[in-house]
């Protein structure tokens, strides 16, 4: 057995999840895992960090430390819940926490021309404090290898996907609904073909933080406050006209596009009577929770017309093709039921049916790109981000 640990904690920021995986060249178990939220204080912190603001370099540097910490000890608790050692795990494989990500060099700058202005992606949580703090190498900084090559840095995961969740005869669609979703598209395995996949756009983050502003919710459970309202058509359509929805793939974004300033703006144009996000009741037809119930029309329409596009809807024997989602998104009822409702010509189910727990899959997924590193294996799909080619990714932290 090779054992990995993967940790990730995504655009939402709602915790630090941490996977222990049996990983070898010929098959893959996730075995355990364990979660663990930020602290008030650093939560606020990372907050402000995916903002332009004041004191950023030396909030940035702190939030390194702390995020490496906080990961460590989520490791720790793993392994001790597990009667595991340190010296039973090969290596760590860690995303760190994503706070800015441009890798299309969008954003000006006080000190640099329009054109010395590079694209990048910023993940921070040390790997050498993690190293030193488990006594487990770390594998980390696996996005800027393939921004080096040109590409997008995101999504990484069609790779893993395809590698462990490909069927030999089937269609498959992973889904992953985190802040921000994302589609892998996965031919069956006989045809030989490469994997797609890219950001579809929205996932939990514009609804849970129209639920914050207005509920004091951290996210709408079950989607029920979703489900109290009813879907402004006018709206729906004026977002769905986005440019983000029109591009081709390779495309990535994050909460830096798709955040509430985004969604103020469109109310702004469409709703003469809006009174800004402070504003209970706005407009004379339109209710805070007829936007949650938009949001997420918008998430999932966006989701499905990708699908559609993209996703041949029965497989050579006739039954439907596999719709699989994971991340939180998944445990959202009533956004389940409409990308259910919107696919009706394809098999929509949770990742349980892989045997893997929905919110345990992208924390699975950097354990498995720690295994790829440790064995040469080439972890991004230029296809899928836009690098000039395949590349092994990641950086070796050693714990001595």
């Amino acid at each position: 057995m090779a054992k990995y640990i993967g940790l990730m904690s995504g655009t939402s920021m709602d915790g630090v999840d941490a996977v222990l995986c049996d990983i070898t060249q010929t098959s893959f178990t996730t075995l355990a895992a364990h979660s663990t939220p930020y602290s008030a204080e650093l939560l606020a912190a990372l907050n402000a960090l995916c903002c332009e603001g004041p004191d950023e370099l030396n909030s940035l540097a702190i939030a390194d430390r702390l995020v490496a910490e906080t990961f460590a000890t989520v490791t720790l608790e793993l392994l001790e819940q597990n009667n595991l050692c340190p010296s039973d795990i090969v290596a760590i494989g860690s995303h760190g926490q994503t706070v800015r990500h441009h890798p299309n060099a969008d954003v000006l700058s006080a000190h640099f021309a329009k054109s010395s202005v590079r694209g990048f992606t910023c993940q921070i949580g040390d790997p050498n404090t993690i190293a030193v703090r488990t006594g487990i190498d770390v594998i980390g900084d696996f996005r800027r290898k393939d921004i080096a090559l040109g590409g997008q840095g995101a999504p990484l995961v069609p790779a893993f996907h395809n590698a462990v969740f490909a069927s030999d005869d089937r269609h498959r669609a992973l889904v992953n609904i985190g802040g921000i979703a994302n589609i892998s598209l996965l031919a069956p395995k006989q045809d030989g073909v490469p994997p797609k996949g890219f950001d579809t756009g929205p996932g939990n983050r514009l609804m849970d933080e129209w639920i914050s502003l207005h509920l004091n919710e951290s996210f709408d459970k079950n989607g029920a406050w979703a489900a109290s309202g009813s879907t402004h058509s006018g709206l729906l359509k004026q977002l769905l006209l986005d440019d983000y929805f029109k591009l081709s793939a390779p495309k990535s974004t994050g909460r830096e596009y798709f955040n509430i300033d985004w969604l103020s703006n469109t109310l702004a144009d469409i709703f003469p009577s809006f009174a800004g996000l402070d504003g209970e009741e706005f407009s004379n037809n339109l209710a805070p929770q007829d936007v949650q119930a938009t949001l997420l029309a918008l998430t999932g329409e966006t989701i499905a017309q990708d699908i559609k596009r993209h996703l041949p809807h029965e497989n050579k024997n006739g039954e439907l093709s596999d719709v699989i989602v994971c991340g939180g998104g998944a445990f959202n009822q009533a956004l389940m039921t409409y990308l259910s409702s919107a696919l009706n010509d394809y098999k929509v189910v949770d990742s349980h049916i892989l045997g893997i727990h929905p919110q345990h899959v992208e924390g699975a997924a950097f354990a498995w790109f720690a295994h790829a590193y440790m064995n040469d294996i080439k972890g991004n799909v230029p296809a899928v981000t836009g690098a000039s080619r395949p590349a092994v990714l990641g950086a070796l932290f050693k714990k001595a």
